[in-house]
């Protein structure tokens, strides 16, 4: 586009000067030529000039020249450093020469050229700009679902082995009473752990092929938190007997509602079981304490365990932050941190080294729904009734 308006402009030049000389050669006065022009006349053999012509003009031989074979001339001479354009013609009988000077349009065009490089180095800089932002905007999605598909595989790693490592070791108790106990009663209740067990893998799952829109989820209903970490403690209950690792569970006055996805808080309460009992020695303890405010509904889970560095507290919630004592925490507390964040809340942490840690979730809490009219099936946590604070036993039976 420069070059296309440094040739308009040098061209528009050359044609404009070419015609002023040409109509200046055929009525201009001699004394008055027009601004930047000077004209000549060859009169019986005398030269007459315009006013302040320079000594070095005419170009006599061009007029001689005209006058010999009356033809029109018109063309570029470089004189004495000069770039003149030089046009002659026959004026009657008479030849005429016409002189301009193009030292102005010259400086002109390198106005123009230094003008048009500033404007070409300009849109050369805002087309690399504007070439970054498309590219980076039209590679975006391409990053995002890669780093999504990481992501996924990376949760489905990480939530499924404490499902299915709670369902081997059913399993295995239930292999092992079978052998020797072979009550009925003892062997249903094993059972039926393990059906429970195979549904809330199953939710796992489905939570997992969502887990792309975790941060747009919207919580659903009511959830008892109470009743959720009382559940969520029976699940590690074999892991945890196996560890020698007592779990308490201990829930205020009041009810513990808060509004999300059940299957999803379920997740955060597995994984910070989980992340207890990796840290806490065989005779150690993990207390889950759950209390109610007028705004908010409190979740901690507390063990004696290793501990932590306080300064690590926000480390600890990014993916893949390891721990040298564990060979890792993996995703499990990034999954936590994201899952009460797309709920409303906050997580904190805190702790000592060689003292243990304590994780501590605050949801809003929300108000119970309307009884309905007709009867309902209630699970046992969910009839309970209990003002005051009542202390649960872990399921290793402690």
């Amino acid at each position: 586009m420069g070059a296309v308006v440094f040739w308009a402009v040098a061209h528009g030049q050359d044609v404009g000067a070419r015609r002023d000389l040409a109509v200046a050669a055929q009525v201009a006065p001699i004394s008055q030529p027009p601004p930047c022009v000077w004209l000549f006349e060859l009169h019986g053999g005398t030269m007459r000039s315009s006013p302040g012509a320079p000594s070095i003009l005419p170009i006599r031989a061009t007029l001689d020249a005209v006058a010999a074979d009356g033809r029109t001339r018109t063309g570029l001479v470089h004189l004495a450093g000069r770039d003149l354009l030089v046009h002659t013609q026959l004026r009657g009988d008479v030849p005429v020469q016409a002189v301009q000077d193009l030292r102005y349009q010259t400086a002109e065009r390198q106005r123009l050229l230094r003008v048009l490089g500033a404007a070409e180095i300009a849109a050369l800089l805002a087309a690399l700009l504007i070439g970054q932002v498309l590219a980076r905007r039209a590679i975006a999605p391409l990053g995002e679902a890669l780093d999504r598909q990481r992501r996924f595989t990376a949760d489905v790693s990480h939530e499924l082995r404490s499902p299915l490592a709670r369902l081997h070791v059913r399993a295995q108790l239930a292999a092992r009473r079978l052998g020797r106990e072979p009550d009925p009663v003892v062997v249903a209740g094993d059972l039926d752990r393990l059906v429970t067990g195979i549904g809330q893998l199953g939710e796992v799952i489905e939570d997992l092929l969502l887990s792309s829109q975790l941060r747009q989820h919207r919580p659903s209903g009511p959830v008892d938190l109470a009743a959720l970490a009382e559940e969520s403690a029976g699940a590690e209950a074999a892991r945890a007997g196996q560890r020698g690792v007592t779990i308490d569970v201990r829930w205020g006055p009041g009810d513990h509602l808060v509004r999300g996805a059940q299957s999803a808080l379920r997740r955060v309460i597995s994984a910070l079981l989980d992340n207890a009992l990796r840290h806490t020695s065989a005779g150690g303890h993990i207390w889950v304490t759950i209390c109610s405010g007028p705004d908010v509904v409190q979740l901690s889970v507390r063990d004696d365990g290793v501990g932590l560095d306080p300064r690590e507290g926000e480390r600890l919630f990014a993916r893949h932050a390891g721990a040298p004592h564990s060979g890792g925490l993996g995703i499990g507390l990034a999954l936590v941190s994201e899952v009460v964040d797309a709920h409303g809340g906050t997580v904190h942490v805190d702790g000592r080294p060689g003292a243990g840690a304590v994780f501590t979730i605050s949801l809003p809490r929300t108000a119970a729904e309307p009884v309905p009219s007709e009867p309902r099936l209630l699970l046992p946590q969910q009839a309970r009734s209990g003002p005051s604070l009542p202390a649960r036993d872990g399921p290793a039976g402690r």
